[in-house]
């Protein structure tokens, strides 16, 4: 990997984990409470995703303008455009996953760079399934 693809790639995952880090979006229990409709519901979470769907949708815009990323690499745009078995299912228990464990794989990440044994815990289960699912699907993609 060049310099420039690890720059861009630390200088990514430093905003977002700040980021996750200022929204308190790495905090299990407040992911917990947005999942919490019929209890005490916090809507915070809904104002990140609002905030990142804003900046999404401006930074796709831009991108969209050239061929090139900022590393000077070809842009490789998704080809798949419809919803399929693989999509609702993997979305099922990505959705699963954070209902039940409150936490998705970058605040996982956040906390395991905090050294909180719930996000090791949660990490090391995320690995293991990545690896089940490559030895599933080996070929079948």
């Amino acid at each position: 990997m060049s310099m420039k693809k690890l720059v861009f790639a630390f200088a990514g995952g430093l905003v977002f984990g700040v980021g996750l880090l200022v929204s308190g979006m790495a905090n299990p229990a407040k992911v917990l409470g947005f999942l919490d409709l019929t209890g005490r519901w916090d809507p915070s979470l809904a104002f990140v995703m609002a905030g990142a769907i804003a900046v999404g949708l401006a930074g796709f815009a831009l991108a969209r303008r050239g061929t090139r990323a900022w590393t000077g690499e070809p842009r490789h745009w998704p080809v798949k455009r419809g919803v399929d078995r693989r999509l609702v299912v993997g979305s099922l228990m990505f959705g699963a996953g954070w209902g039940l464990a409150g936490i998705c794989p970058g605040p996982a990440l956040v906390l395991l760079g905090a050294g909180a044994a719930k996000g090791a815990l949660f990490v090391v289960a995320m690995v293991v399934g990545m690896a089940i699912h490559t030895g599933v699907t080996r070929g079948n993609t």
